[in-house]
């Protein structure tokens, strides 16, 4: 019986547009054994309104399928487990009290993932289900409810990703929101999913590829159909994607379909799910197309297994964007030694988790002047822009709002907004480590690579005390006046800054 060492349970819940799945897993050596599997159709997209609020009652379905995930959840540790909403979640306003009310469901944190690091995920997945060498280079597509992701990728790494607003619910809203299948119905689906393609089709088809395969419910439920019927050998062509969109035409409505390997649970967005296949065989060129098991929620658990082995992606996307911005790295990493030992002086009065804490303000004091590549001006605006904005892989939206957050608190007046604006369990520890980060710059507002004092430093409450050796803040005034300016700005946000 293996040990608890070389065996872990982890778990991976995807709340997609139509459906929620949730995998639990055993981490042996070398492999992720599945032990369980659940999902359930619940639409998310189909309650999306007009005015982008979902439907109450597409809420309560949604929250009683999460709290029997909750149930399975339930005793696996916080770090072992990951959940990320997708499309309709992304795209929804004033969801906030349903979130807190699925957080408590689960008994765990959502992450509300954009649509490149779905993406990204999603390749991830797909990649660990196949046997891919270093260089097989392969396309991916994904067809979810709400968005459709295209990757091409060499290995485990994504080259060229894509993620576009079109999937098999939202699509069916559209044109066959009533179940009926008709010839006209059908083209101007697939039009529409054509349009959404169309800027991309030619850039994908010059990267290439020597196989294409599908990921999803929908190209999985396309793939069995047309096996089945014997359209189709060796997975999903062309010829056999016509075949099959001339079925569901004379079938005539979504109650009609009666094909082997399709379940009633997919039947009323198949329709839309064939029309966006056949669009994107259209304008990629594919020529053939296998279906492979892995998925989003596979492409999880193999991302939370990198993080808990210390091979984050964030790291990686952090140093990408400091190097695309021409910070000075010097600077950077001095400031980010300081805020670290800020952290391990102040942070247990202020009940910080080292753990959680540090590689935010370690990214944040890696980010906290990308934004002198715009202009010198308000730069910790701009940084926080762009933090906010581009496409970090391996961050979630709030943890990317987070380091915004702290970047554009960095200096001058401290802000009150943008910590208004994250998750409550965030709102003060994330002003706390702005106070650590902008003490760590100030203290290196000279940008000279001289050392540093041994400093101390202890915090209860809303106080923070700096202790400098003897005689050290005498032989160095402007460092004294920079730490008394800040303690002015820190006093109009409710801290107190104490200098001894």
């Amino acid at each position: 019986m293996a040990s608890e060492t070389t065996a872990q349970t982890v778990a991976a819940v995807d709340l997609g547009s139509n459906s929620f799945h949730l995998i639990v897993a055993r981490v042996r050596p070398g492999e992720l054994k599945v032990l369980d599997r659940l999902k359930e159709m619940v639409r998310l997209a189909g309650g999306l309104r007009e005015d982008r609020t979902l439907d109450p009652e597409v809420q309560e379905h949604a929250l009683a399928c999460l709290t029997r995930f909750g149930q399975r959840l339930r005793g696996l540790p916080a770090d072992r487990v990951r959940v990320v909403g997708t499309n309709t979640l992304r795209s929804a306003r004033r969801a906030g009290p349903f979130l807190e009310r699925a957080e408590e469901a689960l008994g765990h944190p959502i992450e509300i993932v954009s649509g490149m690091e779905e993406a990204r995920l999603i390749y991830l997945g797909v990649a660990h289900s196949l046997a891919v060498g270093p260089t097989d280079r392969r396309l991916v597509v994904d067809i979810g409810g709400g968005s459709t992701e295209l990757i091409v990728g060499d290995g485990y790494t994504p080259r060229r990703m894509e993620s576009l607003y079109t999937g098999c619910v939202s699509l069916t809203q559209q044109h066959f929101s009533d179940g009926r299948i008709t010839a006209e119905r059908f083209r101007r689906a697939f039009l529409a999913a054509s349009q959404e393609l169309e800027p991309w089709g030619e850039a994908f088809r010059a990267l290439g590829w020597d196989e294409a395969v599908g990921a999803s419910g929908t190209i999985r439920a396309a793939a069995k159909v047309l096996t089945a019927a014997g359209w189709s050998e060796g997975g999903i062509t062309r010829d056999g994607l016509e075949r099959l969109r001339d079925a569901l035409i004379r079938a005539g409505h979504a109650d009609q379909l009666d094909l082997k390997g399709l379940g009633a649970n997919r039947a009323p967005v198949f329709a839309s799910g064939v029309a966006i296949l056949l669009a994107t065989f259209e304008m990629l060129g594919i020529e053939r197309m296998g279906a492979a098991e892995g998925a989003l929620r596979e492409g999880v658990l193999h991302d939370l297994m990198g993080r808990i082995r210390h091979e984050d992606v964030r790291e990686t996307s952090v140093a990408a964007l400091a190097e695309r911005y021409h910070v000075d790295a010097a600077q950077a990493e001095r400031v980010a030694a300081t805020a670290a030992h800020l952290l391990e002086r102040a942070g247990p009065g202020w009940e910080l988790d080292p753990d959680w804490a540090g590689p935010y303000l370690r990214w944040a004091a890696g980010l906290h002047e990308i934004g002198l590549d715009i202009a010198h001006g308000g730069y910790h605006k701009h940084g926080a822009y762009v933090a906010a904005n581009a496409d970090l892989l391996g961050f979630t939206r709030e943890e990317q709002d987070l380091l915004a957050a702290l970047i554009r608190a960095h200096r001058r007046k401290f802000p009150g907004g943008p910590f208004k604006a994250l998750p409550e369990r965030w709102a003060r520890p994330a002003r706390q480590l702005a106070v650590l980060l902008r003490l760590a710059a100030v203290l290196h507002r000279n940008r000279r690579p001289l050392p540093l004092p041994e400093l101390g430093a202890d915090a209860r409450k809303g106080t923070l005390r700096l202790r400098f050796p003897a005689g050290w803040l005498e032989e160095h005034p402007l460092t004294r006046a920079d730490l008394e300016q800040e303690a002015a700005f820190l006093a109009a946000a409710g801290f107190s800054l104490q200098i001894e």
